[in-house]
């Protein structure tokens, strides 16, 4: 049987990718941050959800796919200046809390695929002075999760932008965690620095540590016979973030296209914004790929 793609209207309306034969899984919500909420792969749910949080349309969602568009992480007081002007975005910018519209859509034998946008409006102009259309493409297909997405430039001025994805995977034994990220160190959020070997410290409250300087486009992290493979662009998303706190059943493995911060750029550092010339679009691939025992 082919895949196929239906709708339903429970909490907030929700289109559904699946594979009937193998029981893969996808599920969006355009209207709350154009997010994926649930993949199921393998026989498995890849994906953590804080469901009280995903009811409450005033939090910000912990769990799935949340998209961070136009900055990753946080700005230095939330606020940021260009030519002369101060302007302000909250943490992970506004693409997350901001209703999407799904503009095409179409499966076949071999997958399933739904493209979502995010345009400008008044509302994102005031802390993002900035005419825009984002795209993503989420494609299903046998263990797979990949996406595309698009930034366009409508405008008649460079257009300056960050994106990156925080997906929360379901972990039920932390510590067993096998941690391939392509990297010799890790910096935190405090700025301070050090080697990475590989292992990571689960017993403390919180780890919360980028990775700035990655080697190759592939990462990976396993559970047991859970294992998670990460496929990025290299030249696009060259940031990771892991991010995980004690008492909950996720880890963050997060490819973001430059770290915090990143509209505030040190004049004797390398700009890590991305730049779109009006009428272009720049394009990216990210592909998740999940294997484990049922």
């Amino acid at each position: 049987m082919a895949y196929r793609i239906t709708e339903s209207q429970e909490l907030y309306h929700t289109y559904i990718l699946e594979d009937p034969d193998r029981g893969d899984r996808l599920e969006i919500v355009p209207e709350r941050g154009g997010i994926v909420t649930r993949w199921r792969a393998a026989g498995q749910e890849v994906f953590y959800m804080d469901e009280e949080r995903f009811r409450d349309p005033n939090l910000s969602i912990r769990g799935g796919n949340p998209v961070l568009f136009p900055i990753c992480g946080n700005l230095t007081d939330d606020r940021y200046t260009l030519e002369d002007q101060t302007y302000t975005l909250p943490q992970h910018g506004f693409a997350r809390n901001r209703p999407w519209q799904v503009v095409g859509q179409s499966s076949d034998d071999t997958g399933a695929q739904l493209t979502v946008a995010l345009t400008s409006a008044p509302e994102t102009q005031t802390g993002y002075p900035f005419d825009f259309e984002l795209q993503l493409t989420y494609r299903l297909q046998a263990n797979t999760l990949t996406t595309t997405a698009a930034v366009t430039n409508p405008g008649d001025r460079p257009l300056p932008f960050c994106l990156g994805f925080h997906p929360y995977f379901h972990v039920t034994d932390k510590p067993t965690l096998q941690v391939g990220i392509p990297a010799i160190e890790w910096v935190s959020k405090a700025g301070e620095r050090g080697e990475f070997f590989g292992e990571l410290d689960f017993t403390q409250p919180e780890i919360d540590i980028a990775f700035p300087q990655l080697q190759s486009s592939q990462a990976h992290i396993q559970e047991g016979d859970r294992r998670l493979e990460m496929d990025y662009d290299l030249d696009f998303y060259k940031v990771l973030v892991f991010w995980t706190v004690q008492g909950k059943p996720f880890y963050c493995l997060e490819p973001w296209s430059a770290g915090r911060n990143a509209f505030n750029p040190d004049p004797e550092q390398p700009d890590r914004r991305q730049w779109v010339n009006p009428g272009q679009t720049r394009t990216s691939n990210l592909l998740y790929r999940f294997t484990g025992g049922a």
